[in-house]
């Protein structure tokens, strides 16, 4: 309640009923945007600044003794009427009236907003198209908070507060790779600031724009070392494409503008320090945009390149395409290339879902979380396409065979081995030269679409015969990502943590429509899955969002279901709980040791989800998960799917 008073201009806000204080004592009331300790002392009453003078101990949180308010800090004395102290040091007074209903303390109108270094930033980065921010407002990082909130009340972006830090950054780094533009993440120093590093990491390696907003200390006290100082530039120096300090002389836009550039351009993350005592300095400029800051990156490739390419493209008689993670973005360009060429289409598991199963020329996954089809129509090829992929280990490209690579990154080319023509440019140019450039095909080619849709009907067979598998120990995965085919709708986002689940992913869920599918690739970091679906929820709440997780990763981000339902996210999941670490297990198991410390003690997940306030179901018996599936899809919003599954029928 507050009321102004004509006569003086002070707003009057009721902050205690009368005889709520007891005499002798302090407490901490509010008056608007400001706090004030509230003192009974000797029959009176007063509103003394809840801010001790001495380093801001909060003076409502003391105690009255001896006729002194003492500070809860360090012991600073003040009289609890007039706020004047032996220590030389007072403490500013405000008015107060006691009235029928209570007492009130009389307050200025607030002065108009000054803008602040953190206003700067702030604009600017929404400038940059920043429209999400994932984190946790802490002590360090009040200043550049409450120029977010500015931003969030003014409709330019929206502000995620999530319960861990490491699921900000996981989120946002999902948020970079289903988009290619940049969210942000924020913590304060310390701590705060570390727990962003996995979430990065997995940024940097997938080469996901992300924008690291971290506090820190006053600059003051930064050296010998204060209260969760810790070197920040040092802790974010390799995972960072670039990291810098704010400081009160910098060129405050200039900075945002090149966190954004460097995220934009380098596909990664960007870091920004900002110390505690810089993020309310009045600003010194204004703030900045794109407008001819940035360039396009639709990079033309060299003409030899090109016709040796196509060179090798016109001779070929049994043509391969595989699609990398770095392909996501011409997604259509590729499948009318391969189309043009009749040549199948495998993906990398980083890149599953860039091609609907269902289409003729679809060959799923190669590699560990593969196909058959894949593997076998890639032994049969005569010259494979690499298109945006890596020739990790885990990818299985068979380094054999002729090899056209493209890439946007030219370190990408040829990294791990020779390939026979590296293209550097970026894909959707390339495809479009080598299209321009194609002859008809020789006389010779083989029509490859025969033997993939055979190939399909071996694999399809197989799948359903292990989808019928059941030894009563729980439900199988064949037959999870059998009932999940049949329910994820055709453009849903499906998020997927690390684990055995992941692997049958890959190998049984046939992809439709526009599906997109997000994952932690390089870094394999388990955790990823539910953070991710919040990234994607925050990045197209028009789609269906799925996360598929194991019972291991979710439990290392399940407070994150309370986020979800704090913001209302339509996010169904679908919980593999086998009871262990099931990946690791079977490693064990194959390097011939002993199967140690991978069990796990769970809770009843689906009834965490009810706790938590979302919709939670356990499924025991495979009848049972159409139906369930069904009801969680049409639940708006969070809900869990927690499916007891046999830990040997992966």
């Amino acid at each position: 309640m507050s009321q102004s008073s004509p006569s003086n201009g002070l707003i009057w806000h009721h902050v205690l009923a009368a005889d709520e204080l007891p005499e002798g004592r302090v407490k901490t009331v509010t008056a608007g945007r400001h706090s004030f300790a509230l003192t009974h002392f000797d029959g009176r009453y007063a509103a003394l600044s809840n801010r001790c003078p001495h380093q801001g101990g909060p003076l409502g949180e003391g105690s009255i003794e001896k006729g002194m308010l003492r500070c809860p800090w360090h012991g600073y004395d003040y009289c609890p009427l007039d706020g004047s102290s032996p220590f030389g040091d007072s403490v500013p007074t405000f008015p107060i009236d006691i009235r029928e209903d209570g007492i009130y303390v009389g307050v200025e109108p607030d002065r108009p907003h000054a803008t602040t270094v953190s206003d700067v930033m702030a604009q600017t980065m929404v400038n940059w198209g920043v429209r999400h921010v994932f984190g946790m407002v802490g002590h360090s990082n009040l200043g550049l908070a409450d120029a977010l909130r500015r931003q969030e009340e003014a409709g330019a972006l929206t502000y995620i507060g999530i319960r861990h830090e490491g699921a900000a950054a996981f989120a946002a780094s999902a948020y970079g790779k289903l988009t290619g533009r940049p969210a942000a993440c924020l913590t304060i120093a310390g701590p705060g600031a570390t727990n962003l590093l996995t979430g990065l990491w997995d940024a940097n390696v997938d080469r996901a724009p992300v924008i690291a907003l971290t506090g820190q200390v006053d600059t003051q006290v930064l050296g010998p070392g204060a209260f969760q100082e810790v070197d920040l530039s040092a802790a974010f120096g390799k995972v960072a494409r670039w990291t810098q300090t704010v400081l009160e002389s910098s060129k405050h836009a200039e900075l945002m503008t090149l966190a954004c550039k460097h995220a934009i351009l380098q596909q990664g993350p960007a870091h920004l320090i900002f110390p505690d005592e810089v993020q309310t300095l009045p600003a010194a400029g204004e703030a900045s945009g794109p407008e001819g800051r940035i360039t396009s990156l639709e990079i033309s490739p060299p003409d030899d390149a090109v016709a040796r390419a196509v060179e090798l493209l016109a001779a070929a008689k049994r043509p391969v395409l595989i699609l990398g993670h770095g392909a996501r973005f011409h997604r259509d360009e590729a499948i009318s290339f391969a189309e043009r060429l009749d040549a199948p289409v495998i993906t990398t598991f980083k890149a599953k879902g860039q091609i609907p199963d269902d289409h003729p020329l679809a060959c799923g996954v190669l590699g560990r979380s593969g196909t058959p089809v894949a593997s076998w129509l890639m032994n049969e090829s005569d010259l494979l396409v690499v298109l945006g992929a890596s020739f990790s280990n885990h990818t299985g490209i068979y380094a054999g065979k002729p090899i056209i690579q493209v890439d946007v990154d030219p370190l990408q080319l040829g990294k791990f081995h020779p390939v026979t023509v590296p293209v550097w440019g970026e894909i959707g140019v390339v495809l479009e030269r080598f299209c321009s450039l194609l002859g008809d095909p020789p006389m010779d080619r083989v029509d490859q679409r025969v033997e993939v849709a055979e190939r399909w009907a071996i694999w399809r067979a197989e799948k359903a015969s292990r989808a019928r598998d059941d030894r009563g120990c729980g439900v199988s995965s064949a037959a999870v990502f059998a009932a999940l085919g049949r329910h994820v709708p055709e453009d849903a986002v499906i998020a997927v943590d690390v684990g055995n689940h992941a692997y049958s992913f890959g190998r049984y869920f046939e992809c439709r429509g526009s599906q997109s599918v997000l994952m932690s690739g390089y870094l394999g970091s388990i955790g990823f899955g539910y953070p991710a679906a919040i990234g994607a929820w925050a990045a197209s709440p028009e789609r269906p969002i799925y996360a598929v997780t194991g019972d291991g990763g979710f439990a290392q981000y399940m407070a994150e279901v309370l986020t979800a339902v704090k913001h209302r996210m339509n996010i169904t999941h679908v919980l593999l709980n086998n009871g262990q670490l099931g990946k690791i297990s079977k490693e064990q198991r194959a390097g011939d040791w002993d199967v140690w410390q991978t069990s796990l003690h769970n809770p009843d997940f689906s009834k965490y989800a009810e706790i938590c306030g979302a919709l939670g179901i356990r499924v025991k018996r495979p009848e049972q998960l159409d139906e369930a599936l069904g009801e969680a899809a049409a639940y708006r919003g969070p809900a869990l799917v927690e499916v007891m599954c046999d830990p040997d029928l992966i």
